[in-house]
């Protein structure tokens, strides 16, 4: 006679036909109908009672065909309410999005009118806008990759900036190639 735990040992990993996290949609499910188990995704299981439904009917055995119609019917509201939950969850994106992109649009449309302000204004132009995210706006003499982060002065607008000047590069001198005299064999 063995014992049960030496037949127990491989249900380790199963928690009692419970599902596991993930999407009810994709997830698999034991479904314990009438007719035995039925495994698979809902819209699997669906399929497969609502064919057993009609091989009921056509066998004219109604309280089967009732009882298969039944499973069908609760694993149809099983995934409509799954995805009624992953549209509102994409309707909840879509709006954050949508939110967030207004947002970026009011932010690029002010840094725009500050701009436009401050080179048509030359006032404006030395002390650009600060905008409502709490930085200065980036004016056209501030753009580039040369920005050093310094400020710009009304005396520093009137000098050139030194350009700097590269000293060309000297090469070394390649040493000579020698090579090896040849052997007469």
């Amino acid at each position: 006679m063995r014992s049960t735990k030496s037949r127990s040992r491989g249900n380790k990993n199963r928690s009692n036909n419970r599902p596991s996290g993930g999407s009810i949609i994709n997830r698999v499910f034991d479904s314990s109908g009438p007719d035995g188990k039925v495994r698979g995704t809902p819209q699997q299981i669906i399929e497969k009672y609502n064919q057993l439904h009609r091989d009921g009917v056509l066998s004219g055995d109604r309280v089967d065909a009732e009882n298969f119609a039944q499973h069908a019917e609760h694993y149809t509201r099983l995934l409509a309410e799954a995805q009624r939950e992953v549209d509102s969850k994409r309707e909840e994106q879509e709006a954050q999005n949508r939110e967030r992109q207004v947002e970026r649009d009011r932010e690029r449309q002010d840094r725009l009118k500050a701009q436009e302000a401050a080179a048509n204004d030359p006032s404006t132009a030395e002390q650009p806008e600060i905008a409502e995210s709490g930085r200065a706006d980036a004016g056209p003499s501030d753009a580039g990759p040369t920005d050093s982060g310094l400020v710009e002065t009304p005396e520093a607008k009137d000098a050139e900036p030194p350009k700097q000047v590269r000293k060309p590069r000297q090469r070394k001198p390649r040493p000579p190639v020698v090579t090896a005299p040849e052997v007469a064999e």
